[in-house]
């Protein structure tokens, strides 16, 4: 096959599986994920979701979103007269609070709404409230009135769940000791997971077989980490 075929296989995206059976629950999102599991029996309007990259953030909004129904909308893109168009909406997430907000008064106008109208609202950040930078002195008091759950990087436990899940998806049948070899040598984040099971598709997609040690240390290696033992 000519490298030309090949780079198009490469280019063709993995639809990830963000249903709420995908959701691997361990202790470092248990919390978080009975508050989503909770609703509409939320006892505030408004919750927060608080976690690193590759937390799992984007999965649980997207499991919330298809059970509530939600509108989606990224904090940057919450400009003037934005929160009246939502708020036709029963449910709402907002994305990415942490890195920016289109207009800080829109938010807290959102949030006015939430409240007033019986309208839910899950708003998602790296960190927790208390640690953005907001200027307006009201959204930054309603923002931290709000419940807050954590999402904590992946123990062990859920790290191996989560590489046996990716492999699964992708029809890549792997050995225990090839699991574990990833698991020990990886980052405990997911998307250090998702990372390594794409370069071994990568490495594979041409000439299936089962995943050995080898190919995980040349896929570890491809994306910078080492693969050898101490």
């Amino acid at each position: 096959m000519t490298q030309a075929a090949r780079q198009l296989v490469f280019d063709l995206p993995h639809r990830s599986a963000l249903e709420r059976e995908d959701f691997i629950v361990s202790a470092s999102n248990e919390t978080a994920i009975c508050s989503i599991d909770a609703w509409p029996d939320w006892p505030h309007p408004s919750l927060v979701v608080s976690g690193p990259a590759g937390s799992g953030k984007s999965h649980l909004a997207s499991v919330w979103q298809q059970r509530a129904n939600a509108e989606v909308v990224a904090a940057d893109r919450l400009t003037v007269g934005r929160a009246t168009e939502l708020a036709v909406q029963r449910a709402i997430v907002v994305e990415d609070a942490d890195r920016g907000i289109g207009s800080e008064q829109e938010l807290f106008h959102l949030m006015n709404l939430a409240r007033e109208q019986g309208i839910s609202l899950l708003i998602t950040g790296r960190a927790p409230p208390g640690e953005w930078t907001i200027a307006l002195p009201d959204l930054r008091s309603r923002l931290r009135a709000c419940p807050v759950v954590a999402l904590g990087e992946p123990d062990e436990n859920l790290l191996l769940a989560v590489l046996v899940k990716l492999l699964h998806d992708r029809q890549l049948p792997a050995t225990p000791a090839a699991v574990s070899y990833l698991a020990r040598h990886l980052d405990r984040s997911m998307g250090a997971a998702l990372d390594v099971v794409t370069e071994i598709d990568r490495l594979l997609w041409d000439k299936p077989s089962e995943i050995t040690r080898d190919v995980a240390r040349r896929a570890l290696a491809a994306i910078g980490k080492s693969g050898d033992d101490e």
